[in-house]
């Protein structure tokens, strides 16, 4: 394992915005599987009845898990998550959202072509360090969390 540098700034945050959810999800998510699966068995395709049932109780048993403390930092070299390294020759652009009804969020585009969107909450507090920061690194650029994203958020996960 490589040596940390030092980080410039570093914070905790949960890993996720963790919703709540009652006995009606739980019931709702079964429903759905259910219907998807038995159609899916009527249409004589019962490996795909079988991936959406794994798939659901899946999906239960995760969204019971509340979200992990995960530590960001800021180095000279890059951007850490936990113990994963962003360096900076790797990242193509960088987003301060400060909109977000969560509060503000970095989200980083990767040089690499089927990598996803980075995004981590960060403080209020050092939303303009951070700005400044990156700014000397990166080209700043607009970006938006993709609609898979949006739609599993406004499911409940």
């Amino acid at each position: 394992m490589a040596p940390r540098s030092a980080p410039l700034l570093e914070w905790e945050a949960p890993e996720h915005h963790h919703i709540e959810k009652g006995s009606d999800w739980y019931w709702a998510l079964g429903i759905i599987a259910a219907a998807g699966a038995g159609v899916s068995i009527v249409l004589g395709n019962i490996l795909f009845a079988i991936v959406i049932a794994l798939g659901a109780t899946l999906m239960g048993v995760v969204s019971l898990r509340g979200p992990i403390l995960t530590t960001y930092a800021i180095t000279p070299r890059g951007i850490r998550v936990d113990d994963e390294l962003y360096p900076f020759s790797t990242l193509a652009s960088f987003c301060i959202d400060e909109d977000d009804p969560r509060g503000p969020q970095l989200l980083l585009r990767s040089a690499a072509t089927f990598s996803p969107l980075v995004i981590m909450p960060i403080p209020d507090e050092h939303t303009e360090d951070i700005d400044a920061f990156l700014s000397e690194r990166l080209p700043e650029e607009h970006l938006e969390e993709s609609l898979a994203h949006r739609l599993l958020e406004l499911v409940g996960f």
